[in-house]
């Protein structure tokens, strides 16, 4: 009994003092091959290590973040005025690592944890200007590696004030969580922004209750994949020359999934407080599915996407995805709107709208032979104000009226629409389209 204690002391010594250093070159290690994995994810992103200062219990390292393409390096463009991507500052993360199988030396510092793994991490911010000026950044990134190399980063936030190029900015306390393992592929996280306002020259702009979480993996398409949610209860601008702008409160929800070479994703969306033109404030509320897309077709249409809004045109855009867009139709497809809903002071104009083409020869795809593949149905109803309202602002919507596109029911105009083997029947009546090489 005696030896068997003396033996577990000595395992939990070899735990406690020794394993420190061999742990800490893999919680390094495995730091590395996490931040790698998420950069390639997205090409926008380039992370560097700077190099790490491995001790016995803790190391210290410094890894930098540059935005060198797409969507993010415009809006950080916009953000700072810089014409030139040369000319944008550089994020700089400053790490602590404390290893072990029980990092004991984490306890020394805030969030510090006795949980078993490979590491426990704290980071801070700054960001680097192009002029080699450096910017601390408020909150900190607490990081735990798993023992099997998957990071967990909480990115905590607490509530303060900062005057940023003469304008002044507010924010709540924000919990941001991430956890990435190489392994599985997958991302998930969630987190919750507190309220953030910017106010300075003469106009404001707040954001309220952002909530968001997820988990996505990158497909073999090139596209990510998953779950998806975030609500934010409200964004408003307002400028002293003219009326505040609100909408809000905002939720959206997106799942998708990919089995064999196909994509089944589906989209809700609600929208409230809506400023709507000439009509008043609205509420939105859509219901989208995709099914069965063929994933490769979808792929190369989504980059062509990410493509044009980097500076390509629409032109360019069609002649490089028309292939893509036959194959996708060859393949079969559905796109159906269980719902689009938009409540105005007028009333709720309600729609579904489904979409179905049959799958086909890829080979001898033709558009005409896509149109009679199409079956596809519209029930669409206006209140009676509405229509009354759309009247006086185009006259043409009483020739919609008199020619039975539009059929009163009470309190609402109704249209049924259905499309199938090349004829078109509007409220029960047939309405044949011409089709070349049918005629």
């Amino acid at each position: 009994m005696k030896k068997g204690f003396v033996a577990l002391l000595v395992v939990l010594a070899i735990v406690v003092l020794v394993s420190p250093a061999i742990v800490g070159r893999l919680a390094e290690q495995s730091m590395d091959e996490n931040l790698d994995w998420a950069a390639t994810e997205s090409e926008e992103v380039v992370v560097s290590s700077q190099g790490f200062d491995r001790g016995w219990f803790s190391s210290a390292g410094q890894h930098r973040i540059e935005i060198r393409d797409g969507e993010l390096q415009n809006l950080l463009m916009v953000i700072s005025g810089n014409e030139e991507p040369s000319e944008l500052p550089t994020f700089i993360i400053d790490t602590r690592l404390d290893h072990g199988l029980i990092p004991l030396t984490s306890m020394s510092r805030d969030q510090g944890t006795l949980m078993p793994g490979l590491g426990s991490a704290i980071s801070t911010l700054s960001i680097q200007l192009a002029d080699g000026e450096t910017i601390q950044l408020p909150g900190m990134i607490y990081s735990d590696v798993g023992l099997t190399g998957a990071l967990t980063s909480r990115f905590v936030l607490e509530a303060g004030t900062q005057e940023l190029d003469g304008a002044d900015m507010e924010w709540g306390d924000t919990t941001i969580e991430i956890t990435t393992d190489p392994t599985t592929g997958k991302i998930a996280f969630g987190g919750t922004l507190g309220s953030v306002a910017l106010a300075g020259d003469g106009e404001s702009f707040t954001v309220t209750g952002v909530e968001f979480s997820g988990v996505q993996r990158q497909s073999q398409f090139g596209f990510s994949v998953g779950d998806a949610d975030i609500a934010l209860q409200s964004m408003a601008v307002e400028s002293y020359a003219t009326d505040t702008t609100s909408l809000g409160p905002i939720t959206i929800g997106a799942r998708s999934r990919v089995k064999d070479d196909r994509v089944t994703g589906r989209l809700t969306v609600k929208l409230d407080n809506a400023p709507f033109a000439d009509f008043g404030t609205a509420s939105i509320a859509a219901d989208i599915t995709l099914i069965d897309a063929d994933g490769a077709a979808l792929g190369n249409i989504t980059d062509a996407l990410d493509d044009m809004q980097d500076g390509g045109s629409p032109d360019d855009f069609l002649f490089v995805v028309q292939d893509d867009v036959q194959r996708l139709l060859a393949a079969g497809v559905e796109l159906r709107f269980d719902q689009l809903d938009i409540s105005l002071p007028q009333g709720t104009a309600t729609s579904k709208l489904r979409l179905t083409v049959s799958e086909s020869d890829a080979d001898s795809f033709a558009w005409t032979s896509a149109l009679l593949a199409l079956d596809a149905s519209l029930d669409l109803s206006l209140p009676a104000e509405l229509v009354n309202l759309m009247t006086t602002m185009d006259p043409q919507m009483h020739a919609a009226i008199a020619g039975g596109f539009l059929r009163k029911n009470g309190d609402v105009y109704e249209m049924e629409a259905a499309f199938k083997k090349g004829l078109l029947t509007v409220n029960g009546a047939p309405l044949p389209i011409p089709i070349p090489g049918m005629l």
